[in-house]
């Protein structure tokens, strides 16, 4: 018979962690007594991130002592208390690879239905003092697992733990972790996974992409664990595109177009991609990397580009002042999960300054297919003579028979007509969503300056647009993820602190960081983007998650601890990885 050990809680609280604030609910303590269990959690327990723990899925996270008894000898520890690994129940029995997903019990008044696996993160490497933990935990297939809870009642050390019933569908604890987590994904078991109702939701949408994954011609990664910015996976390096034109498009955006060199058709882009260039300023200095979104019409014969000069922008000036028609760059392969959404839904398309050109891509492939969905293009520029794309935005909107275009000057110039260069002045906002009828079941489509993009997300939500509606594009550098930290300053990407001239050159491509490898310092590319301040997606930091998951531009790197399941091709986890020559990182 199964029995209830210990019953363990713990508020969240605030710990240092190399340098910086984790707020984190890992701690858990033995009660004594009785404790009351409600739909959500344990009576005085609670977890620091409810994005990743807790929840009516994750209510009650469940530990076994035969467990605690394997990790001793493995970790050749005697220091162990019940709740060290975060557990709300120590239990003796109800072993991973016997139990299942869908078994429910009573223990106490209470009722309980397992759910899933335990998600590992780098915070029960803290609480153990192994920083490996998290793979560990899952590539033993001994992760434990979560109870959702049936009827509330009343819990106890040394209740029984009863079964009261069971799934139909007999897949254990461990066969669903290593299911996702493992190199192999065997579509019955999957389609038996996906069978399993009490299944929780984000295991069957992690289970439902690697599914849809087998169905296409490339296989590579775990797609039930790549992050959306990393969906998209392109083969690294660079080929030679020749300067066939450049434009002037506003006082400071110019366009650059280019073909391939040798005649060979380009990789097709999706609408909203960006590419990767890879410039030379002068002999021996080490190169410039900077993405530019593609801003014209979908082709495999020329690409182009768009870029606004900075005063003190050194891609943007080498641009201007020393490329001309005809001669030759480095041009990775389109790149990026900004992309448009095939779906009958409307459309948004809203940008401010240089931020139109991954959208007018969009509006070029939405005009070229003369869609009929509902298209509201919204633009912030400040005057006619900083509107880079003006006439071209009205031409492709006369070929979509529901598109509409506002667009906002915030000092127009004295020669600027209202109604025809710009519809209102000032700035978008709420208001003007309200004023134009901006649908609000409509995708959106979001990308400028960071000011702005926040007021917009903002407005939209205060609108009632659903945040998985609002899709957005970051120039430099993309949105972080890093769980539990807390009080953390944002500052903009820079070299590190002693920085040496030797080891191999590692490029953030997207942040404009180029930063020497020493593997003296930093055990992982993730902690050199982390001392340069590049906006980095992390969680395990060992190589299980994938929320690391990012482009691999050039380059080639080694991995150390291996990842359990390797990423797509075209792809690094930057988590568990070291440079062997110079690289470029989609970061």
């Amino acid at each position: 018979m199964a029995r209830l050990l210990s019953v363990n809680v713990g508020l969240p609280r605030d710990i240092v962690w190399k340098g910086r604030t984790v707020h984190t609910g890992i701690w858990k303590n033995p009660l004594r007594g009785r404790c009351r269990v409600g739909r959500l959690n344990l009576e005085g327990d609670g977890q620091g991130d409810l994005a990743g723990h807790g929840g009516e899925q994750r209510a009650v996270f469940v530990y076994q002592i035969e467990s605690y008894r394997y990790w001793q000898e493995q970790l050749k520890r005697t220091d162990f208390v019940h709740g060290q690994f975060g557990e709300n129940f120590t239990v003796e029995g109800l072993p991973d690879d016997a139990v299942c997903i869908g078994d429910r019990y009573q223990i106490g008044s209470a009722h309980f239905e397992i759910t899933q696996p335990r998600v590992t993160c780098y915070r029960v490497g803290i609480r153990m003092n192994e920083p490996r933990m998290p793979a560990l935990l899952t590539s033993s297939g001994r992760p434990g697992f979560y109870f959702r809870v049936l009827q509330e009642g009343e819990v106890g050390a040394g209740d029984e733990i009863v079964k009261v019933g069971e799934a139909d569908e007999r897949m254990t604890v461990a066969e669903i972790n290593a299911l996702l987590y493992s190199p192999n994904h065997p579509r019955d078991r999957l389609e038996r996974a996906l069978r399993t109702e009490a299944l929780s939701p984000g295991w069957c949408s992690s289970f439902q992409a690697l599914l849809q994954n087998q169905t296409t011609a490339t296989r590579s990664g775990n797609a039930g664990l790549v992050p959306a910015a990393a969906a998209h996976p392109v083969p690294p390096g660079f080929r030679l595109l020749a300067v066939t034109a450049i434009d002037q498009e506003s006082a400071d955006v110019i366009s650059l177009t280019m073909q391939s060199a040798d005649g060979q058709p380009l990789p097709t882009p999706l609408p909203g991609q960006y590419v990767v260039l890879r410039l030379q300023p002068s002999a021996g200095s080490p190169p410039l990397f900077r993405s530019y979104s593609l801003s014209g019409p979908l082709s495999t014969e020329r690409y182009r580009i768009s870029a606004k000069i900075e005063p003190n922008g050194a891609a943007g000036t080498y641009l201007r002042e020393r490329v001309r028609v005809g001669d030759a760059l480095d041009i990775s392969s389109p790149r990026g999960s900004f992309i448009l959404q095939s779906a009958e839904r409307p459309v948004v398309l809203l940008s401010a300054g240089i931020g139109s050109t991954p959208v007018l891509a969009m509006l070029y492939a939405l005009a070229g297919s003369r869609s009929t969905r509902q298209v509201l293009w919204l633009h912030a520029a400040r005057n006619r003579q900083h509107h880079p794309f003006a006439d071209e935005v009205r031409r492709l909107m006369r070929a979509l028979t529901n598109g509409r275009s506002y667009v906002c000057y915030s000092r127009p110039g004295s020669s600027d007509k209202r109604g025809q260069d710009f519809d209102a002045t000032g700035h978008l906002s709420r208001s003007v969503f309200e004023e134009v009828s901006s649908p609000r079941d409509a995708d959106v489509y979001l990308c400028g300056p960071s000011r702005f993009m926040a007021d917009m997300k903002a407005a939209l939500a205060a609108l009632g647009v659903a945040p998985e509606r609002i899709h957005i594009e970051i120039f430099n550098g993309g949105e972080s993820m890093t769980p539990g930290i807390v009080g953390a300053v944002t500052l903009a990407p820079h070299l590190p602190r002693n920085d040496v001239n030797t080891g191999p050159l590692v490029s953030f491509a997207r942040s404009g960081i180029a930063a020497h490898w020493n593997a003296s310092q930093y055990e992982s590319i993730l902690e050199l983007a982390e001392a340069c301040d590049v906006p980095v997606r992390w969680s395990c930091r060992t190589g299980v998650c994938h929320n690391c998951e990012s482009g691999l531009v050039s380059g080639a790197v080694v991995y150390g601890p291996e990842p359990l399941d390797k990423p797509a091709d075209g792809n690094v986890l930057v988590c568990c990885s070291q440079p062997i020559c110079d690289v470029a990182i989609d970061l």
